[in-house]
């Protein structure tokens, strides 16, 4: 029996690495290229390039690493300073630089025998030139690129749309050790994997390198069947399969969008000793029998665009005061695990944690756990990483046995998530159980 088969046939528990693979192309955000290297991504201290004065290296091998690639837009970036490029042109000028250098041959395996080039991406191109705001934004990055390369020839408008296409369907977010967004790449095998909002597989970055880990036992390893998520999955079925029809043409089908979602919506009981998840236009809880007040459905609408308003204002910087504010208005009239009420939460944590109000942080850490269980699972990378922020927290506030059993929740789902080598249970989880063992005796 060959060993294509034999693999077939074994089946895969969670927490197995089913794939690695280097990007065939990346850039950095432009918001992080003062403080990441523009070559492995990671922080430190940095030296700007010489000629364009735009990238940071951590090193000289991390320079000469990335000058085969470098080198073709360097005077490019140089010539159109104090202007910063955008993430979405650089990586396509990048990618025509690598198909101007034979790129389009390179292999992306994802088994022994199978592998991608950049040409089997899906591009869409028929959906995109129907979607008027990608072509606006297409036409806009085509502006942008003629500039970039002055007199190099650019392909024709086709073949950069099938380019703009393919980085639309197929590009991964590059994420740190806290899940945040550092760059984006393209990854040629791990295109392969197709999308659930129920997943059983997840990917995270060590550096660069994208790493494929199941988080549910599998049968086999059947790459029809592996499913990551596209998206975060902190929405209603709704946003979810709006988002996914937006940004990648296609209805979502999968298990969780099929399924009722009682809570995403939820009202609060006016009964505050009950918990059942009520329906906003409901007269009477169905659970305990309490009645709502006459004016509850208008006061819930209220409340819900009140909230939506401000968790789109605080997109890119959240405000402690706002999401408080937010929270006292949910007070009573969201259930504790609707949607916008964890993403409140969420924003809380994010915020007084950046603010080091680390006794409101580790409030807003306790409260939001639950929510992340319903919507993310068990096992996923970011609950894992919740706990492990919680348990930081509870050790600086010399909580060490609370500290220690929110680490141990900690190790337990970023050991399936995560591999054990992998930089943030070597550098950050493991000295801190120790840490937290150590103060807690």
């Amino acid at each position: 029996m060959s060993r294509k088969n034999i693999r077939k046939r074994l089946s895969v528990p969670k927490g197995t690495t089913i794939l690695t693979a280097k990007p065939f192309a990346y850039v950095v955000r432009s918001t992080h290229r003062n403080e990441k290297c523009d070559h492995c991504l990671q922080s430190g201290k940095l030296s700007r390039c010489a000629a364009c004065q735009y990238v940071y290296y951590c090193n000289r091998s991390c320079q000469r690493k990335s000058w085969s690639m470098h080198k073709e837009e360097c005077a490019n970036l140089k010539r159109i300073s104090p202007k910063i490029i955008p993430d979405m042109a650089r990586l396509m000028a990048r990618i025509i630089i690598k198909l101007n250098q034979g790129g389009g041959e390179e292999l992306g395996y994802y088994s022994d025998t199978s592998y991608r080039k950049f040409k089997d991406l899906m591009s869409h191109y028929a959906d995109i030139k129907k979607d008027e705001k990608k072509i606006e934004h297409f036409m806009c990055l085509c502006g942008v690129l003629q500039a970039f390369f002055e007199d190099v020839p650019v392909p024709n408008a086709a073949e950069l749309m099938g380019i703009y296409g393919r980085i639309c369907m197929n590009s991964f977010n590059i994420l740190d050790l806290d899940m945040n967004r550092i760059g984006v790449g393209i990854y040629l095998g791990p295109s392969i994997m197709d999308h659930s909002c129920k997943p059983n597989a997840v990917a995270i970055f060590e550096g660069t390198t994208i790493i494929i880990r199941t988080i549910k036992d599998l049968p086999c390893l059947d790459w029809s069947q592996i499913r990551i998520s596209y998206i975060d999955i902190l929405k209603t079925t709704r946003e979810r399969r709006e988002e996914l029809l937006s940004s990648y043409y296609f209805w979502c089908n999968c298990e969780k969008c099929e399924e009722p979602e009682p809570m995403a919506e939820a009202a609060a009981c006016p009964n505050k000793f009950c918990t059942y998840p009520c329906s906003s236009d409901a007269d009477i809880c169905e659970n305990c029998n309490t009645r709502f007040p006459e004016e509850f459905r208008e006061t819930f609408e209220e409340v819900s665009e009140f909230t939506a308003h401000h968790l789109q204002s605080m997109k890119n910087v959240v405000y402690l005061d706002v999401s408080q504010m937010c929270l006292k208005k949910q007070e009573g009239v969201l259930h504790p695990l609707n949607v916008q009420h964890v993403q409140t939460l969420q924003a809380a944590f994010d915020s007084s944690t950046s603010l080091q109000h680390w006794e409101e942080a580790e409030s807003y850490a306790e409260k939001l756990i639950d929510g992340y269980l319903l919507y993310y699972g068990e096992i996923h990378p970011l609950v894992g990483i919740l706990y492990l922020m919680t348990g930081k927290i509870q050790l600086y506030l010399k909580k060490p046995k609370l500290a220690l059993e929110a680490l141990k929740k900690a190790s337990a789902v970023l050991t399936i998530t995560h591999e054990e080598k992998h930089t943030l249970m070597q550098k950050y989880l493991r000295p801190l159980l120790y840490q937290a063992t150590i103060e807690g005796v």
